[in-house]
């Protein structure tokens, strides 16, 4: 294996893809058409890469904010769709209404054909109404200060609701051993159990959700895409599918660090202050996070085996949050890795192959928006 510096995530109904500041996301739209969006996001990350701990934390907040806003692309590009194949379908019902409407009207019923039109156009209106709803005003089309200031939003509750879920809900349920025990250090090993409870149930719940199994689907598109470069075959639909869906950098893995880290922490670090075991666990959080990056960053650039052993059991789990994809989403996340990242060149300089390189493929990463076909 070798470290090929691309990471990514799914998103709706597609991959983005990350190569250092260069960002792309791909998304199969209604049409089965790729539409592929590139451009550069230059987050802080980069300003702090040589200081262990804090470029975990700064990575982190930079992979949340880069995530949210393709995200948000991925579900405009899909709400737009929904709205391109709700006029398709209104315009074949308003062919069979105009048709009943005129063999009324032939037959001498005015009244009853007017009352078809009137009824078909009430429909169409409701059915637009609907679409608008959920449109969220325009399709969230918004731009500049109204679209900074809901990604903003977005990343914040996230990060409350994150904490609130997988630190205070556990440490609270845990102070109610204080009624049948008074070891800190067994409660403390209770508040890790809850934690990894809660994690693994969220995890497993969520796995279930029909929409969020097609995400799982592309996550294990873009994992594949990325071991297939990473262990030297050509990016192509065949290759990708024989490769693996686990891969040793992903997020889930990161997340099962926090859960693990954040144990060991607060075993040893205890005070017999209420407000301060709130406040030690919040200030922790950003420490937590970093030690586990580091953990990750370790195992995505080494083939060490005891490495490889401590990352078996963040690939497990990869089993709930990743799902076989089928060839049109290996496709999708093809599309994205070509966007952004010079695999080609890669596998010259780190495999030995020998691809005649274009001048296409050197130029990467534009700001632009394209379809494939």
């Amino acid at each position: 294996m070798k470290y090929s510096n691309i990471g990514g995530q799914a998103v709706m109904e597609g991959v983005m893809m990350r190569n250092d500041e260069k960002y792309a996301v791909a998304v199969r739209t209604a049409d089965h058409h790729i539409t592929v969006k590139t451009g550069e996001y230059h987050g802080i990350s980069q300003k702090v890469k040589k200081i262990p701990i804090v470029r975990g934390v700064v990575s982190f907040v930079d992979s949340l904010v880069l995530g949210m806003r393709t995200l948000m692309f991925s579900a405009d590009l899909f709400t737009e769709e929904s709205e391109r194949d709700l006029e398709d379908r209104l315009k074949d019902e308003k062919k069979k209404s105009d048709k009943k409407a005129e063999k009324l009207r032939k037959a001498g019923k005015s009244a009853e054909a007017e009352a078809v039109t009137k009824k078909f156009e009430a429909y169409m209106e409701e059915e637009r109404s609907k679409l608008r709803l959920r449109s969220e005003e325009g399709n969230g089309k918004s731009e500049g200060s109204d679209n900074t200031l809901m990604l903003s939003m977005t990343v914040v509750i996230s990060l409350i609701i994150s904490v609130s879920l997988f630190m205070m809900l556990p440490y609270a349920l845990s102070r109610a051993l204080q009624r049948v025990t008074s070891s800190e250090i067994l409660i403390s090993i209770m508040e890790g159990v809850l934690r990894m409870a809660i994690f693994f149930g969220y995890l497993l719940l969520i796995s279930r959700m029909k929409d969020i199994q097609r995400t799982f689907m592309y996550h294990g598109a873009e994992h594949k895409c990325i071991n297939c470069l990473e262990h030297g075959l050509e990016l192509n639909v065949e290759n990708v599918r024989k490769s693996s869906r686990q891969h040793k950098r992903c997020g889930t893995s990161f997340l099962l660090w926090v859960m693990v880290v954040s144990v060991i922490f607060f075993l040893f670090i205890r005070t017999s202050n209420p407000l301060m075991r709130v406040l030690t666990r919040l200030l922790l959080i950003p420490v937590i996070a970093g030690v586990s990056y580091e953990f990750i960053r370790l195992a995505g650039r080494s083939d060490n085996a005891f490495v490889n052993l401590m990352s078996k059991p963040g690939m497990a789990l990869q089993a709930l949050t990743t799902r076989e994809p089928d060839d049109s989403q290996i496709q999708v996340g093809i599309a994205s890795v070509e966007a952004v990242f010079n695999w080609k060149k890669y596998l010259n300089e780190n495999f030995g192959a020998q691809y005649e390189l274009t001048a296409e493929d050197e130029a990467k990463g534009m700001d632009l928006i394209y379809t494939l076909k």
